[in-house]
């Protein structure tokens, strides 16, 4: 499903043979896996992230592409464990929205890149968009009285221009580009799939989902997949995605 994503931000980091990159909150491995596969088994690709389980299978699903040149290292965004001006490409794909301190973060990846190189983030745009309209919109419409929690708020907290690209401006970062870019976000299989997906793995939204009450689960779920039912063609759920894009230089 976020294939696109990963395609989009591996572009917009624009690494080159040699060089060494930091992908910070990696997650299961994505970007970090396609960045060293870019690298074309040259220079060398570390991905970071605060949960060692997840670092754990990407370590695995680079053995299993033969990626020498990928390593993953347990790390707190706000306290890289590395040396100064020791990468040359710095990215973050959906993790910036989610730190407890923006500015520390941009700062510590200002910090490990060396001086000219370049950080690139990719964060949710807005809210309303197929996706979480069909999903968070509903339940918000269905059920009186709910509210976004507070980490589902944090999803969109870059979701209108300037707002990603000052936070880097702030962080000393120049030569600043921010683009707003609408991608497809499809998911193989039935809206019945999106939504068990959606329930057990969204993890921002989940005290919205547990505060239905249980009297209106059932009509809940069957308004939500009649949602979902505009976007399927019969073998995939088709949404797009708004993104934001925003890429800095470290200062020379």
């Amino acid at each position: 499903m976020g294939r696109q994503m990963t395609e989009a931000i591996v572009a917009e980091a624009r690494v080159e043979p040699g060089m060494r990159v930091l992908d910070v909150a990696c997650g299961t491995g994505e970007p970090a896996i396609s960045l060293a596969s870019r690298l074309q088994g040259s220079g060398m690709v570390i991905g970071s992230d605060v949960s060692l389980q997840p670092l754990q299978m990407a370590a695995q699903r680079a053995r299993e592409r033969g990626l020498r040149n990928a390593g993953f290292q347990q790390a707190d965004a706000h306290f890289l464990p590395l040396a100064d001006g020791s990468f040359d490409r710095v990215t973050s794909r959906l993790g910036v929205m989610f730190f407890s301190d923006v500015s520390r973060a941009l700062a510590e990846m200002r910090r490990v890149l060396k001086p000219g190189g370049r950080v690139t983030l990719l964060a949710w745009g807005p809210r309303r968009q197929p996706y979480f309209e069909s999903t968070i919109g509903v339940i918000l419409s269905a059920v009186p009285g709910s509210a976004l929690p507070r980490s589902g708020e944090q999803m969109f907290r870059f979701g209108q221009n300037g707002v990603l690209a000052g936070a880097l401006a702030e962080a000393g970062f120049s030569d600043i580009e921010e683009q707003f870019r609408v991608i497809p976000w499809s998911w193989p299989g039935t809206p019945e799939n999106v939504w068990e997906y959606f329930q057990e793995v969204t993890v921002p939204f989940r005290p919205l989902i547990e505060a239905i009450p249980a009297e209106q689960r059932a009509q809940v779920s069957s308004e939500v997949l009649t949602a979902l039912r505009r976007y399927y063609d019969g073998s995939q759920v088709n949404f797009t995605a708004t993104i934001c894009l925003v890429s800095g230089c470290a200062a020379r």
